[in-house]
């Protein structure tokens, strides 16, 4: 009796040891199987969440692709099927394109990419798409140039025509010409045409390389001619646009009836407007080639009202001439223009005093139907950080005589200009006037341009581009 009594008990004892144990097999096994179920469930979505990545650039692409080959149509947005080289539906992508506008020179594209029926690992790409603006030139021009031993250029300049660069420059010039007739304006006379210029008995010519001149930069691999042309019919920016989007969404300022305007920029992205009532007496000045009597000083000037940047950053459109100075908080764009255009009647901006931004953010544009001019009554030493362009004229400042009485015994000869941004003239740039020996007759004795690289691709509002479209950023942003 007692042997079958242990026998029942240890079978009731095996018994518990097997379910025991095979309740923390079924425990192990079913934590096994969860884990390997986890495993295969992220590898999914891992996969999901590359195919939707590929998905979303394919999106990219797609947009690039488009704007190739209709650059001025941003309508594109919306769902589009993604297909396998085999033709079978592997996913979606969903488009949203943003045009350039005032306040942004580039295309925002956004894709959002994701598996077919794996919609919860979605992947979402952005891009800006940009041309590039003339304002990556540190200076342009149509024309041929000349930089003397005093003028200072950092950043990349180019000119259609020849380049005499005697200065000091930290970037690459390229000129359009292999070689050009170098004249008078830019130091060149029969006595001083030297190598690696020829004088041409028969045309009377000095005849040099593309670019040439005692500056160090050939040493220094700087200089590259010829090279293709700067096409200035885009530059010439169509005023009229402008003038129809500051009557809409900007600032239109219509005739004086006087002499112009001037425009005080402050510190608080705002400007004051003064109508210019009385110009400073008539002085002998030269373009270079002709003498003659002109006055772009104030006299006297009366307040019209204050004015808050657009927010939109639409441009301020005068349709006279304007005289601007101040410190710049924001972005805008000054566009001076008299329509319909007609020779002889063009407007122009003139620059009295230093143009100063508040902070790196801070950009302005000055677009000038003819000339930007710096007037006679100017500070010894000037600072302008400013993207200027002549439209149709020059970016300059006229030879003043240095005769012993005033005001030209002060003011013809100044001491230092010094710009941050570009300078894009169709025709002849200068700051300073001199000799065939280099001795400064009148102007600026010390001139230092300088390249703002920021604004090659975020120029100021509605300002010329010009080349093909360039990824200027890319980034993976959190879908929702």
């Amino acid at each position: 009796m007692a042997s079958f009594k242990k026998t029942i008990l240890s079978r009731g004892v095996l018994t518990v040891w097997v379910l025991v144990f095979g309740t923390i097999f079924i425990l192990m096994l079913g934590s096994v199987l969860g884990s390997v179920l986890f495993q295969i469930k992220l590898h999914q979505n891992i996969k999901a969440s590359n195919l939707a990545a590929q998905i979303a650039e394919a999106g990219i692409n797609y947009a690039k692709w488009h704007l190739a080959h209709s650059e001025t149509d941003y309508n594109f947005n919306g769902l589009y099927d993604y297909y396998d080289p085999e033709g079978s539906l592997v996913g979606k992508y969903q488009l949203t394109v943003i045009a350039p506008g005032g306040c942004s020179a580039g295309v925002t594209i956004k894709s959002v990419g994701w598996k077919q029926g794996v919609e919860s690992q979605k992947r979402t790409l952005q891009i800006k798409y940009a041309k590039p603006a003339l304002a990556r030139y540190g200076f342009l021009t149509h024309t041929n140039a000349w930089f003397g031993e005093n003028e200072e250029l950092r950043g990349p300049f180019h000119s259609n025509g020849g380049i005499r660069m005697d200065g000091i420059q930290n970037s690459l010039s390229t000129s359009a010409k292999q070689t050009y007739t170098c004249g008078e304006e830019n130091g060149c006379t029969n006595s001083s045409c030297k190598s690696p210029c020829l004088w041409k008995v028969g045309p009377k010519q000095c005849e040099c390389p593309g670019i040439w001149g005692s500056g160090r930069g050939g040493l220094s691999g700087l200089w590259q001619y010829p090279v293709s042309n700067v096409d200035f019919d885009v530059i010439t920016q169509d005023m009229l646009t402008l003038k129809t989007m500051a009557q809409t969404s900007g600032i239109y300022i219509a005739s004086s009836t006087t002499f112009g305007y001037h425009l005080i920029f402050k510190n608080n992205g705002s400007f004051d407007l003064y109508k210019v009532t009385a110009l400073q007496p008539q002085v002998q000045c030269s373009d270079g080639s002709t003498w003659f009597w002109e006055s772009n000083d104030i006299l006297t000037q009366t307040f019209v009202r204050n004015y808050n940047f657009p927010a939109s950053c639409a441009p301020v459109f005068v349709e006279d001439n304007v005289w601007v100075e101040g410190t710049i908080s924001g972005r805008i764009t000054v566009a001076v223009a008299r329509l319909p255009d007609i020779s002889g009647t063009n407007a122009k901006i003139i620059i009295p005093n230093n143009i100063l931004y508040a902070n790196s953010s801070s950009s302005l544009g000055l677009m000038a139907q003819k000339d930007v001019i710096i007037p006679l009554y100017v500070p010894n030493d000037l600072k302008i950080q400013a993207v200027m362009l002549a439209q149709k004229g020059h970016v300059w400042r006229y030879h003043y005589p240095d005769y012993g009485y005033e005001p030209y015994r002060t003011y013809a000869k100044r001491h230092r200009i010094e710009t941050y941004g570009s300078i894009i003239s169709r025709d002849i740039w200068t700051f300073t006037w001199v000799n065939n020996a280099g001795n400064v007759l009148s102007g600026y004795a010390e001139t230092s341009m300088n390249y703002n690289a920021n604004l090659t691709f975020d120029p100021p509002p509605y300002f010329p581009v010009s080349g093909d479209f360039t990824t200027v950023k890319w980034e993976e942003i959190p879908s929702n």
